[in-house]
């Protein structure tokens, strides 16, 4: 393996500990006393840290470092999480995620990170700005919820202070049940051990020992440079101490020791019992017999060993686009080869060709399904990002997000992110009030976004919902006669549902201030152009005073779709299965013109009768000379309209092809493709016969 392919696996694990530390931060900000979620953090802050000084990167490895420095003091209980921190560890993300960047476009991964390596030694220090909380609090005075259990850096730290030299004892100490102040007493058990070593893990916690939630004992691991004998005999100096039991321990009995408590935290342990560790009389400080210790070994192993393993692996994004490349060339191929048997009419080469239907069926699902992606790979970032905003706003701001698991064509997903975000971003900015405009409308002082995926049909439906004030379309109609859209006059005959649509005319924006959040004068016609070449489309619909709701629809697939073909005159057109509603004959008679349109009755209402003929200029096919006209009833959300055609080919899979830079775009016709017998298909846009 080469270095750019290291290079390549160093990029690809780098996203994922990134995008795996922001989600963890978001999830402490929340709840910041959740000791395990910092455990989390460290741990992917440690791997990346390895990860960058093996590869070469030492800023990306110094910035982690620091960060490992402040984690390390919070995991340990002698830091309590603030504002300040917050920000801080989250500006460091973002100076990680800059240098990886920088690396993933060649570059060495430098930064000036000057500024945030200074906060965070601040931190170290305790020196925390005043709008950022109090100064870091002793061990003593933090909160936690340590498990007797080790972690697995808790027992690396212990091992290799053994391998350095170091004393490392196991400690019960039990209080005089008569003691009044037994929590005082724990307290200066503890001072006393900080000034001789440090204290890995306790149980309980420093918080239950705090606050007296403790049977009068507690144990501890505890890492010096004294022996067994003289710590308890400083121990035992405190007073209304009971009984002190300190252990040293050898890697053998340290080794021995994880076992049992890994195993006692695996097993279901009975209500209101203590863990033997906590009192003196059941001090695992003994190593266990040599088959006690076999057995348990045993025991363990299948922990070991039985996980099952990676069944995943990396494939290259272009590799993906040469495989649907040629399987797309394979279906061409097959369609022409179907054609022909029909044709020939031999029995051997029909069933061959049927079997080689059936198989390429199924490798064409197999293909599209290593395709498909989680829209969560999307969805991901916007948890931190509307917390920036949020923040930089000065609002209160939750994002919910369901439905993350849906997956899209991974061409899909690459697109569909810029729009998202400036969807999400003018949620944030324009549709969520300020905490007093909410408070004042009697609404709580916190406002919701909601961010939902969902199938529908062949198309995914990704909705940006929020509880603000909605859209009021005087204000919109005032703003475009101001940038020039529309004239007074026009203004006049807009209804409310045509006001909002201007949303997304080109260079519209109400926003009178420009900032970094919106207001850069571009409005919503970039997110519907870039959602239109992606075939599919975006709706709004809003209350006043509720809120409103942005409906994306997109495509499965951007490849290969299901059609019907039809015949209109010499011309031959694809349908998208996914627009049509139902196929039918309709008489010259059923026929009714209502203000200049045809019209046809369907499901007990009227619907618009389409010439496809007269709209492409198909000079040998006249719809409306014939005495019965086929149709195609085609949808677009909850509109639909009837399109006439000559005759129905048949259903069939199609390969879409694009129609090229040199051909201009041209209305209601969104590809082409190549048909079995050499021909060329336009593929018919629905969308565009609806509005």
């Amino acid at each position: 393996m080469d270095m750019n392919q290291y290079l390549s696996m160093f990029i690809d694990e780098s996203n994922d500990h990134l995008q795996s530390l922001n989600e963890s931060m978001m999830g402490l900000e929340a709840n910041p006393e959740d000791i395990s979620i910092v455990q989390v953090i460290f741990r992917s802050a440690h791997t990346l840290k390895g990860m960058a000084a093996t590869m070469g990167f030492e800023d990306l490895a110094s910035l982690t470092h620091q960060m490992e420095n402040v984690l390390d003091l919070v995991r340990n209980n002698k830091l309590r999480m603030q504002d300040f921190i917050f920000d801080t560890l989250f500006k460091s993300l973002d100076a990680l995620e800059s240098m990886v960047q920088d690396i993933t476009a060649g570059g060495e991964g430098k930064a000036d990170v000057t500024s945030i390596v200074t906060a965070l030694q601040a931190i170290v220090r305790g020196e925390i700005p005043a709008a950022g909380g109090a100064a870091a609090a002793p061990a003593a005075e933090a909160s936690g919820d340590l498990q007797i259990t080790l972690d697995e850096f808790q027992y690396s730290v212990l091992e290799q202070s053994l391998q350095e030299g170091h004393q490392v004892l196991y400690i019960d100490v039990a209080i005089r049940k008569d003691c009044q102040l037994k929590a005082v007493r724990a307290y200066m058990v503890f001072d006393l051990l900080e000034r001789s070593g440090e204290v890995i893990k306790s149980f309980p916690s420093v918080q239950d020992i705090e606050q007296e939630k403790f049977d009068y004992g507690f144990s501890l691991y505890y890492i010096t440079q004294k022996g067994a004998d003289e710590m308890k005999s400083m121990i035992m100096n405190v007073s209304e101490i009971d009984t002190v039991t300190a252990v040293a321990l050898d890697q053998e009995s340290l080794a021995q020791m994880a076992l049992e408590a890994a195993a006692t935290a695996e097993a279901p342990a009975p209500a209101e019992t203590a863990p033997a560790a906590a009192t003196p009389s059941a001090s695992p400080a003994a190593p266990a017999a040599p088959a006690a210790r076999e057995e348990n070994a045993a025991k363990a192993a299948p922990s070991r060993t039985g996980a099952a393993p990676s069944r995943t692996i990396r494939v290259d994004i272009e590799r993906l686009d040469v495989l649907m490349n040629l399987f797309s060339e394979l279906l061409i191929d097959r369609v022409r080869l179907e054609q022909l048997a029909s044709e020939v009419q031999n029995t051997d080469l029909t069933e061959t060709v049927e079997h080689m239907g059936r198989v390429s069926g199924d490798l064409q699902n197999i293909v599209m399904k290593l395709r498909m992606v989680p829209v969560d790979t999307v969805f991901n970032r916007f948890p931190r990002m509307v917390r920036d905003l949020a923040k930089s706003l000065d609002k209160k701001i939750d994002l919910i997000v369901t439905g993350a698991e849906t997956e899209l064509d991974r061409t899909v997903i690459d697109e569909i992110g810029d729009p998202l975000v400036h969807l999400l971003r003018n949620a944030v900015d324009h549709g969520v009030e300020s905490v007093q405009d909410r408070v004042a409308s009697g609404k709580s002082d916190t406002g919701t976004v909601n961010l939902r995926a969902f199938h529908s049909g062949n198309h995914v439906f990704i909705e940006i919902e929020d509880d603000g004030a909605g859209i009021n379309p005087q204000k919109i109609l005032q703003s475009a006669i101001k940038k020039g859209i529309i004239t007074q006059e026009q203004a006049a005959g807009y209804s409310d549902d045509e006001a909002i649509q201007l949303l997304f005319a080109a260079g519209f924006s109400t926003a009178e201030v420009i900032s970094d959040v919106s207001g850069r004068g571009v409005g919503l016609d970039v997110v519907k152009s870039k959602i239109t070449s992606l075939g599919g489309n975006v709706v709004v619909y809003s209350t006043p005073g509720k809120g409103t709701n942005f409906s994306v629809q997109l495509p499965l697939t951007l490849s290969i779709i299901a059609a019907m073909l039809v015949k209109i005159g010499s011309e031959k057109y694809a349908i998208p299965l996914s627009s049509i509603v139902e196929t039918g004959i309709v008489k010259k008679n059923q026929i009714r013109t209502i203000h200049g349109t045809r019209m046809i009755e369907f499901r007990n209402s009227h619907i618009p009768l389409l010439s496809l003929s007269k709209f492409y200029a198909i000079p040998d096919f006249d719809d409306s000379a014939e005495e019965e006209t086929e149709i195609i009833v085609v949808r677009k959300s909850d509109r639909m309209a009837a399109l006439a055609v000559q005759d129905f080919i048949g259903q069939n899979e199609i390969v879409i092809k694009n129609l090229g830079k040199y051909l201009p775009e041209i209305q209601g016709i969104s590809g082409a493709t190549i048909l079995g017998d050499g021909q060329v298909a336009l593929i018919i846009d629905p969308n565009a016969f609806i509005k």
